[in-house]
């Protein structure tokens, strides 16, 4: 079995298991959503163990195992309508198989130069960024405490930040600073995850603003890592995190 044939393979099983979980009566779906994330995982891991050759590979199975959290999670926030959430589940397949096309290019990557490498990092970037919202949205509508909240979004941040660190510079290895960048990132979000707990916004509008901040975060420390931070991109950044800044303070239902 080729490995285009094996991703299609996963992605349709793991959308299998999802519909599963979506029509099951378990009187905690949380549990079953952490059961398909394990499975994920197996299935990712043989689909790709053949370029797993370096112990750094196996940060590409980080982003398909938290995509799968994420939807999973996320799905049962939604309305109980199948026109809803059957577009969801095929989405989800969807995102699998690419993030195992992007996962193989990454394994493949991080022992010789292919010209794939960019256009990997474009889709994981993009996708890393959709996986944080949806786990941040999750967090946030649990309605917990300010200090749970924050170390929910550090926990499911760190290994996020690390696999979009690395993943930047694919290398055989993973050098210290990227798990410090990935620590103090996640820390950073952790704080800021604090003070929006204790500010009167919707969860969309919270998670939106938190995965905004991760685009900032991980696109500056990207741009850093491999040379190419320039004034002009700060700037840019900071304009979107400004503008994102001022809609949510201004959408935000101040008083009773």
């Amino acid at each position: 079995m080729s490995k285009r044939q094996k991703f299609v393979l996963v992605s349709v099983v793991l959308s299998i298991f999802m519909f599963i979980v979506a029509v099951s009566d378990f009187y905690d779906q949380n549990i079953l959503v952490l059961i398909l994330g394990l499975i994920s995982f197996f299935l990712c891991f043989w689909s790709l163990r053949e370029s797993l050759l370096t112990k750094a590979a196996y940060l590409s199975l980080i982003l398909p195992v938290s995509f799968t959290l994420g939807v999973g999670f996320f799905y049962f926030l939604l309305p109980e309508q199948w026109l809803i959430r059957l577009p969801i589940i095929t989405l989800y397949g969807v995102g699998v198989y690419a993030l195992l096309l992007t996962a193989n290019i990454y394994t493949v990557a991080s022992i010789r130069t292919i010209a794939l490498a960019r256009a990997a990092q474009a889709v994981g970037y993009v996708l890393t960024l959709f996986t944080l919202f949806l786990l941040y949205d999750t967090i946030l509508s649990f309605r917990l405490y300010p200090w749970s909240n924050a170390i929910l979004v550090v926990l499911v941040s760190l290994p996020l930040y690390l696999q979009g660190i690395w993943s930047s510079e694919v290398s055989e290895t993973v050098p210290r600073k990227y798990i410090y960048y990935s620590i103090i990132l996640s820390l950073v979000v952790g704080e800021i995850t604090l003070g929006l707990s204790l500010w009167p916004v919707t969860v969309t509008v919270g998670s939106l603003f938190l995965t905004t901040m991760g685009y900032i975060l991980l696109g500056i420390s990207q741009h850093e890592l491999t040379g190419r931070l320039f004034r002009q991109t700060i700037w840019e950044y900071l304009a979107v995190g400004g503008a994102v800044f001022i809609t949510m303070f201004l959408t935000t239902r101040w008083g009773g």
